[in-house]
């Protein structure tokens, strides 16, 4: 854990959390907690063979997963006391190297009790669209030319699920630290946790100032990432810190929230001049070019989101999502 906090100080990280896979092994050697300024929370990765893995929180003990279905794993979850989102839920697997993987998709998106989703899967979503050994040199040698923008299909079905209930979306790394192991240790890898944390990032709005106290910093880092205020960003493009994304007027909903559709202004703000995009139901309804406010008076009721594109490496990248403003 110390190897994995120090990677997170050296990125500038508030908090990691860590989901390995059918276990809490972690936590239960009392490994969850403070390390300097870092917070590591630990979760668990229910990996059932194949499909329908599932990142979940607030949990005491594993989820005995074993000839469970989606539904039944939420459930499971659910009545254990925690929550989560689905992790690599659009995976396909990869056309072109088709015996290295498989897609690990989840199955079961329209479930009421799923909390949300993982929209951006960093890792799962490149290596899957992959379709050369060039390719694939390039994304291990050189990720930021690479990753440009996650996947339309895993943004258009987060639309359509938003349009129904709340679905909150969070971003992930998939970071196994893949590498040579020896004594303990992994002197020789393809991408260290250093590495990785530079990338994809949740940016989580919590309701108060993280306070050093385990149990009620817990609590808010999880509540805001169950209510969705929260936003995904690629830190390597430029520190995404300051961005917001407000509703005003009588009664305005925050960001992950909804409310009966009113008048309200959305406003966007970001920290650095950017292409800003202002989408309802997936659909652009007002942007702007170099800038660093977008404000848009909405009525309708929709799945309001933003996003936010920088120039970089030769090719316009998807910078930040905002999760979305719900007006019913």
């Amino acid at each position: 854990m110390q190897e994995i906090a120090r990677a997170g100080a050296a990125n500038g990280l508030d908090f990691v959390l860590l989901t390995d896979h059918d276990t809490l092994e972690a936590r239960d050697r009392g490994e969850e907690g403070w390390y300097g300024d870092v917070l590591l929370l630990v979760g668990e990765e229910v990996s059932p063979k194949g499909q329908d893995h599932f990142l979940a929180f607030g949990l005491e003990r594993p989820i005995d997963h074993r000839g469970m279905t989606a539904a039944q794993i939420l459930d499971a979850v659910e009545r254990a006391g925690g929550f989560g989102f689905a992790a690599h839920p659009f995976s396909r697997g990869s056309e072109r190297f088709r015996r290295a993987g498989r897609g690990m998709p989840w199955t079961d998106l329209d479930a009421d009790a799923l909390t949300g989703i993982e929209v951006w899967s960093l890792v799962t979503d490149s290596a899957e669209r992959v379709n050369s050994i060039r390719e694939l040199l390039q994304f291990v040698a050189r990720p930021e030319r690479f990753v440009d923008n996650p996947p339309e299909r895993n943004l258009r079905e987060w639309d359509r699920l938003g349009g129904v209930r709340r679905c909150a979306g969070i971003g992930g790394i998939d970071a196994h630290q893949i590498g040579i192991r020896i004594g303990g240790r992994v002197p020789l890898r393809l991408m260290a946790y250093r590495r990785s944390f530079r990338f994809l990032r949740t940016h989580v709005l919590a309701e108060r100032p993280l306070s050093g106290r385990l149990d009620e910093d817990r609590d808010a880092v999880f509540g805001g990432l169950r209510s969705g205020h929260a936003y995904l960003a690629m830190d390597s493009l430029a520190p995404a810190h300051g961005f917001g994304f407000t509703a005003e007027g009588p009664g305005a909903p925050r960001m992950g929230s909804e409310s009966p559709a009113a008048p309200f202004t959305l406003r966007t703000r970001v920290p650095r001049p950017a292409g800003l995009r202002l989408l309802r139901d997936g659909r652009e309804i007002a942007s702007a070019t170099g800038a660093t406010e977008l404000a848009h008076d909405v009525a309708e009721p929709g799945v309001y989101r933003v996003e936010a594109r920088l120039h970089a490496h030769g090719r316009e990248r998807t910078w930040i999502l905002s999760n979305p403003i719900y007006l019913r």
